[in-house]
């Protein structure tokens, strides 16, 4: 068992990198999958959870064996590959937290009736001020938790208002009528592609949750972050069912919107809100936090003034939705980009968990490495075509 002291470190961690998943792109995407391919979009919730699991084991496990962050690791595998790695989470992180601001300004504006761009102005000032206390990383454990907790509550009422035909989902996600790869593809992404399966990896880290003596906690923080996403993304998903069972048509301007109306009238709607704004306010935090997590070990005055850094980037990436609106063609290019970070970051730390010079006489399991080569292949082969498609886009 884990020291009591432990324990809120382990659980910081997995809701870090579980709300960094939930964010507006995870409430849409669930949606849109669930409208499309009714209740055998369970098979792809399972699918997806399994491969996220064999994901985030690996690398988390190796981070903390390692005691180094990604990026440090990257570069004892190749030189200058760690700063290659750092500048695609980077530049990842800064895209889609437009997005997640953007997604948390859509939250107050269902709530209070502000304008968009005010809700995202206020969203960054609270998001600012987690970083802004002494305690910074506690303060992000309890904000994550707390907030997690209430989206995925909210979420089951919903599910409950709605009536899903829960047997048909359960057959289903075993022997599903439609079988969709790119859904699958798309759900991994969405759940430990780019920065978010970092989040956790580097929380524990920091907190001196490391070495070969730490893999059982560490084991259980990131199944625990992975079974928090996939409980918010099942009961998302039945809550959608329900309502597009009943025959009902989703708003396409607004999906999730539109399932928890349908579900449960104005009130469904508020609650929404909520939803909506837990999910991106918790995604900014994350991706601001990991990607910091990325550059602050290249430099003595990254290290001491990491802090500042990231209330900078939360600053930047506020500043430009609000004066400017999402710049629709970075965030293209980037998330074709980003669909590149997973099996470039999960390859390196394959090779690296094999090099004693970097885990010292740790023997990394066969299956882990041959359940890490496999999801490397498929994901490569995704981002690459992710990327092809995403550049004409830009012309």
């Amino acid at each position: 068992m884990p020291k009591k002291t432990n324990i809120s470190l382990l659980l910081g961690a997995a809701f870090l990198m579980a709300t960094s998943a939930i964010g507006p792109g995870f409430l849409t995407q669930t949606t849109k999958f669930t409208e499309t391919l009714a209740a055998s979009f369970g098979f792809v919730i399972l699918i997806s959870i399994i491969i996220d699991i064999g994901a985030q084991l690996n690398i988390w496990r190796i981070i903390a064996v390692a005691e180094k962050r990604a990026q440090d690791i990257a570069n004892l595998v190749l030189p200058g590959l760690g700063y290659f790695l750092a500048a695609l989470v980077v530049a990842g992180g800064l895209a889609f937290n437009i997005g997640n601001i953007a997604g948390a300004g859509l939250g107050l504006n269902v709530l209070f009736g502000v304008s968009p761009k005010i809700g995202a102005l206020l969203s960054g000032i609270v998001a600012i001020g987690i970083f802004l206390v002494r305690e910074a990383g506690k303060m992000m454990d309890r904000f994550t938790q707390i907030l997690g907790i209430i989206m995925i509550g909210l979420t089951i009422y919903v599910m409950f208002s709605s009536h899903p035909p829960v047997g048909e989902a359960v057959r289903q996600t075993f022997v599903p009528d439609t079988i969709d790869i790119l859904s699958i593809i798309t759900l991994v992404g969405g759940t430990v592609g780019g920065y978010i399966t970092f989040a956790g990896g580097h929380r524990l880290l920091e907190s001196g949750v490391k070495g070969k003596q730490a893999i059982p906690e560490v084991t259980r923080s990131s199944i625990t972050a992975i079974s928090v996403a996939s409980i918010m993304r099942i009961f998302l998903f039945l809550a959608t069912l329900g309502v597009v069972a009943q025959g009902l048509q989703l708003d396409p301007s607004n999906p999730p919107a539109s399932v928890f109306q349908l579900a449960a009238g104005n009130m469904g709607y508020k609650i929404f809100g909520v939803v909506m704004w837990a999910a991106a306010v918790t995604s900014v935090v994350g991706a601001a936090y990991t990607s910091v997590s990325f550059i602050r070990t290249f430099n003595q005055s990254l290290e001491k003034y990491h802090k500042w850094l990231i209330i900078a980037f939360i600053t930047v990436s506020t500043l430009v939705f609000a004066l400017i609106g999402e710049p629709v063609k970075v965030l293209i290019l980037v998330g074709s980009l980003n669909g590149l970070i997973l099996p470039i970051a999960l390859g390196v730390m394959l090779v690296a968990a094999h090099k004693p010079k970097i885990v010292g006489n740790y023997k990394h399991p066969l299956w882990m490495t041959i359940f890490g080569v496999f999801i490397v292949i498929a994901m490569a082969c995704m981002g690459i075509y992710s990327l092809i498609n995403g550049i004409p886009k830009l012309f």
